[in-house]
């Protein structure tokens, strides 16, 4: 059993949003498995609500969160990435706001946003019924490229992506003008990072590139980063990530040299990793990584 199977139900508190610069607001996850910490931005012409929370009922509380601040004024959505606690609660977006993607978002949805919801409708009770009614919907705009900035109205925001990293279609929405940067799923704080290595099904990780997608992260120099789980800091939760990514590489690297088997790996490598990190969540996430690396330096 993992800590996810013992949390509570994936529901989203919108009652505890807050503030955390000048017309950003954050509501927090409180470390509840399968919530992600969801961003609204506002300017004076329109909103912007960054993931949704997993299912059409989280859904529904955030696009309310985000109709109490917009008032009259239109709203935008978009995800950080395709995984359905950050947008399998974009159906309650549908016709009420502008669903916003990037490419490889829209086609992580069509390869694999169906066997993703029924692989988490499996994941016990609390989930399935989270995702009850849940259906799949098409973004109303998609963007091409890199880069996309949107203009809300005295209020720029970047949306990034670097292509392959965590998932394909990984994307950071900055806001320059105040340094505050929503990574998602790239950077999670105190979280061991989430390497969804299933090969043959879901390959779709590449590590180097996450690196880099961290480093241009630290490059932006944001003030307050809010990461897709845990709670909100500085910088130093991309470097802690990075850093992570970079320590578990070596690793496996110095125990390729001693021509070790996967197995013997886990086993030498996972304990000392947790040891140097007693205060990160989710561990079982570290045999992932390993067996990810081990993969690629074959």
């Amino acid at each position: 059993m993992t800590e996810r199977d013992l949390g509570p139900s994936p529901r989203v508190d919108a009652a505890t949003i807050r503030t955390i610069a000048r017309g950003v607001w954050v509501i927090p996850d409180h470390r509840v498995p399968l919530v992600p910490n969801i961003g609204i931005v506002e300017g004076t012409d329109a909103v912007l609500v960054i993931d949704t929370g997993m299912g059409n009922a989280n859904g529904r509380t955030v696009l309310e969160a985000a109709r109490k601040i917009a008032g009259d004024r239109p709203i935008w959505l978009t995800i950080t990435h395709f995984h359905p606690e950050h947008g399998y609660g974009a159906d309650a977006f549908k016709g009420n706001a502008r669903i916003l993607y990037n490419r490889s978002q829209v086609d992580d949805l069509a390869a694999k946003g169906e066997a993703y919801l029924g692989m988490f409708r499996g994941m016990g009770a609390a989930v399935a019924a989270a995702l009850e009614n849940t259906q799949l919907v098409a973004a109303d705009d998609v963007y091409e490229g890199p880069r996309h900035e949107l203009d809300l109205g005295g209020r720029k925001v970047v949306l990034r992506t670097w292509g392959r990293a965590h998932t394909n279609g990984d994307q950071i929405v900055y806001l320059p003008d105040e340094g505050v940067l929503f990574t998602g799923d790239l950077a999670e704080e105190k979280t061991f990072p989430i390497f969804p290595w299933f090969p043959p099904e879901d390959a779709d990780i590449d590590a180097t590139n996450w690196v880099k997608v961290l480093n241009g992260c630290l490059a932006l120099a944001p003030k307050i980063v809010v990461p897709g789980h845990g709670d909100l800091g500085g910088a130093e939760i991309l470097r802690d990530v990075r850093d992570y990514i970079l320590d578990i590489d070596s690793r496996v690297g110095q125990a390729q040299q001693q021509q070790l088997a996967v197995d013997d790996m886990i086993r030498a490598i996972a304990p000392a990793v947790r040891a140097a990190h007693p205060d990160w969540h989710f561990p079982e996430w570290i045999d992932f990584a390993i067996r990810y690396f081990a993969d690629q330096q074959q």
